[in-house]
């Protein structure tokens, strides 16, 4: 089982989900035709975000290394970034067992009506196994593992729900929920500091809306222009030459350009799916509500405001890492992976970039000490899996998924034991129990 599930977790996001709506869409009769494009547009969009978020990743990577050089930022716990975190959490027994536990956990949520989102983001499901295989490593118990993996996912899966909304009016998504653990992971600092925001009289009356700037500010409002002054100004900032500065600046230019449109393109292959899901809803699964397409956050990667203050904060984390005291970890193979921390709180904060500003700030300055705590499992867990250490290095974490706060909390009260894990197991019922009542009171108001 084991190797049938490595191999297709294996093949990737841009095959394996081509896949899921091929399958999808024929379960739903939607006809073998559309069901294959609209597979075939999933993976083509996929296929455009990954080799563009690659070109960022390409040109962003000398850069930040150069700021770390720079300012001689020396830290002992080094940053091995998602695609090695993805690969030791599925490389593990709970990896192995991840997509047939959260389907499953899928179905029943569904059917209990816990639920609206059908989550069609295989790939993803590592985030939990992730924290799964660090549980099972801390309590050396496969079952306690798979146990945390299953709270992880299904406090993931509540999250899209209460986001849901805000991803259709805030993202412009209709139908669409986001079950990204490491963006859910934000949510609930971004529904803090609106809270907090909320109650201070001026502050709460500042909006900075980067698509409205536009029309008084084309420098700003346009994200090509955008993306070439932050890519410049991070060139400047590492000392690069006249040509890398603006090298670094178009090409910055051309991934806030290009990514909504291969979003938008992602998204022309799950409208057939969503709309006949939704019509299947309405007749002969009407018990079961308007369900939503639960995606990677991918699909909103690009928005002005998460890619803006995803980039701003490259420079502003290296920074706090100089300067915090007890913080190990040196940020740098997560950095160009920030855009998907955000998209979410984005969504949360309605497109302001003022109050996504403010979590961001606060959620990397946790992930920063977070990432620091969870070091020495992590390392544990990826020498136990195969994971190749690199050169030098005796302590690894990432940003994404050892620096988020939802797998930290996991860990942490599963280590406490007996007590902490029946309070888990209650705290999250009692999600549950929640969630099924807004998503009742929802239906009665729709």
């Amino acid at each position: 089982m084991m190797n049938i599930l490595n191999y297709i977790v294996g093949l990737g996001a841009a095959v394996l989900m081509p896949i899921v709506f091929i399958i999808l869409g024929l379960c739903i009769k939607l006809g073998f035709s559309k069901s294959l494009k609209a597979g075939l547009m999933v993976g083509i969009g996929f296929i455009g975000l990954s080799i563009t978020v690659g070109l960022m990743i390409d040109s962003l990577t000398p850069i930040s290394n150069a700021i770390v050089e720079k300012f001689g930022l020396q830290l002992n716990v080094l940053d091995v970034g998602w695609p090695a975190a993805a690969a030791v959490g599925m490389g593990t027994q709970v990896g192995a067992l991840i997509i047939p536990l959260c389907v499953l956990i899928n179905i029943i949520m569904l059917f209990t009506r816990t639920t609206k989102v059908l989550n069609v983001d295989i790939w993803n499901l590592w985030h939990h196994a992730f924290a799964g295989s660090l549980v099972a490593v801390l309590t050396d118990s496969i079952w306690l593992g798979l146990f945390a993996a299953a709270i992880n996912c299904i406090i993931t899966m509540i999250i899209a729900d209460r986001t849901s909304k805000n991803v259709s009016e805030s993202l412009g998504l209709p139908g669409i929920s986001v079950p990204h653990a490491f963006s859910a992971s934000f949510v609930p600092a971004a529904w803090l500091v609106n809270f907090i925001v909320d109650k201070i009289p001026y502050i709460r009356d500042i909006k900075i809306d980067v698509e409205k700037l536009q029309g008084k500010f084309a420098f700003l409002g346009d994200p090509a222009l955008l993306g070439f002054i932050i890519g410049a100004l991070l060139a400047v900032i590492a000392g690069a030459d006249v040509k890398i500065i603006l090298n670094t600046g178009v090409t910055m230019a051309a991934v806030m350009t290009i990514i909504p449109r291969m979003a938008k393109m992602l998204m022309e292959g799950v409208y057939p799916i969503s709309e006949r899901i939704r019509e299947l809803a309405q007749s002969k699964l009407a018990h079961l509500g308007n369900l939503t397409i639960g995606l990677d956050s991918a699909v909103s990667v690009g928005h002005p405001v998460t890619l803006s203050i995803s980039l701003l904060m490259i420079p502003v984390m290296l920074g706090l890492a100089a300067v915090m005291p007890n913080n190990g970890f040196l940020p740098f193979a997560s950095l160009t992976g920030l855009p998907f921390a955000f998209v979410l709180v984005t969504a949360v904060c309605k497109g302001d970039a003022f109050r996504t500003l403010l979590t961001a700030i606060l959620t990397l300055t946790a992930s920063l000490y977070i990432a620091t705590d969870l070091a020495p499992l992590v390392t544990s867990v990826a020498t136990s899996s195969g994971f190749v250490m690199p050169a030098g290095a005796t302590s690894v974490s990432s940003i994404d998924f050892a620096g988020a706060m939802l797998p930290w909390a996991v860990v942490r009260l599963f280590e406490l034991k007996t007590i902490a894990i029946l309070c888990v197991s209650a705290g999250t019922a009692t999600l549950l129990f929640w969630n099924y009542k807004l998503l009742k009171r929802e239906e009665v108001q729709c």
